[in-house]
Formats: C-alpha cells, sequence, structure tokens
C-alpha cells in the first residue's frame, strides 16, 4: 500500500513539474522581457498578434559543454550568455521563464549559422536601429547570421515601425534619438523578434514555462 502511496506520489509531481525543452545549437529562443522603458517602448511598436509578446531573441549554442545563447544586449553588445542567465532575466509567465525554442524547418545551415554569428561577437548594440553600421540589436544579429547556401538572408527586413497603436511617438524613442542626433528611423527595413517569431520557416519546439 505504501509503495502504491509513493508511485502515485512521484507521478502527480512529475505530471506538475513542466519539461524543460531541450534546444539544439541554433535553435532561437524568444524572450518576454521584464518591464523596462525600452522593452515597452519596443513592444508598443511592434505588431503582436500572438498571445506573447516578444522583446528579445538569441541563438542557442553549447560552449564548452556549457548551454549559452549568443545574443545582442543593450548593455554588453554581441556576447555569449549562459543559458541560466538569460532565463532569468525573462518575464515570468505561470511562474517560470518566459521563454519560447523555434527551430527553423530546414536545420541543414544551423551550424553554419551559429559559426557566423560568432564572427560578430564584441560588436557594439545597434541603438541606432539602422543596418550595415557595425552594430547590431538582438534580432539584427539573427538577421545576419542565418543566410541560405547562396549567402542571402532567409529572414525578410520589412519597414519599422516605432510608433505605438495609437500613432504616438512613444517618449522613449524620441529622446534616445535626440541624445544620438539621429532621426527616427520610421520606415527603414529592419527586424523585430514579434514579426520574426511568425515567419514560416520557423516552428516552435519548446517553451520553458
Amino acid at each position: 500500500m505504501h509503495r502504491l502511496l509513493y508511485i502515485g506520489i512521484f507521478f502527480e509531481l512529475a505530471a506538475c513539474t513542466p519539461k524543460h525543452p531541450k534546444p539544439l545549437p541554433g535553435d532561437l529562443l524568444f524572450q518576454v522581457g521584464r518591464s523596462s522603458a525600452m522593452n515597452e517602448a519596443i513592444a508598443e511598436a511592434t505588431d503582436n498578434n500572438n498571445e506573447l509578446t516578444f522583446t528579445h531573441v538569441a541563438i542557442f549554442f553549447e560552449e564548452g559543454g556549457s548551454d549559452s545563447v549568443l545574443e545582442a544586449t543593450s548593455p554588453g553588445g554581441v556576447r555569449i550568455t549562459p543559458l541560466q542567465e538569460f532565463l532569468d532575466r525573462a518575464e515570468r509567465v505561470k511562474g517560470r521563464p518566459g521563454v519560447v525554442v523555434m527551430r527553423l524547418r530546414d536545420t541543414a545551415g544551423l551550424a553554419r549559422s551559429v559559426k557566423r554569428a560568432k564572427e560578430y561577437l564584441g560588436l557594439p548594440y545597434d541603438f541606432s536601429y539602422r543596418p550595415d553600421n557595425g552594430r547590431l540589436y538582438c534580432s539584427e544579429l539573427v538577421w545576419e547570421s542565418y543566410r541560405d547556401t547562396c549567402g542571402r538572408r532567409i529572414f525578410p527586413a520589412r519597414p519599422m515601425n516605432f510608433r505605438a497603436a495609437n500613432g504616438a511617438m512613444p517618449a522613449f524613442w524620441t529622446e534616445l534619438f535626440e541624445k544620438l542626433g539621429e532621426p527616427i528611423p520610421e520606415g527603414v527595413p529592419g527586424t523585430n523578434p514579434n514579426d520574426m517569431a511568425r515567419e514560416g520557416i520557423l516552428t516552435e519546439v519548446g517553451r520553458y514555462f
């Protein structure tokens, strides 16, 4: 009787414990960012037909046998981050990290994409959100790294929108570009995590929540 009770408790606990997905090198990890002026401005300006609002994306890979991500962040530029640190930064969804793992339907070029992404390590974060300026923001790192065998980017760039749904320009963007002394790149081709997560070349393979 006691043995049956223990078995029952074991299976109940197992059923209640979320399974962590096991990403493959080259998988993309889309993150629901914690509340900040920058994340809120990104969320306001990007289309969201999903249940979640992604404000960041990173590339999973293994470094020295440890799970890590390649990412472009505003404090650190393009860098390697331990996976657990990346998960800890995410907004909590159901009490767990708000991170979704997505994989290219055609996985043949994943290793090549990771190798290319590593070539950008050390580049500064692209606060200007413009292409080809020697700096990268998070989804721009993915956009530059993932290419077909002919070297063509596989993710599309679309005219960027920095305005909120009501047409107003969030104060964060106005103040940022005033400090940079640059015009807001409204309409300049670019990418964002929300649009990227909806691309048909990707399929969801797991969630951390």
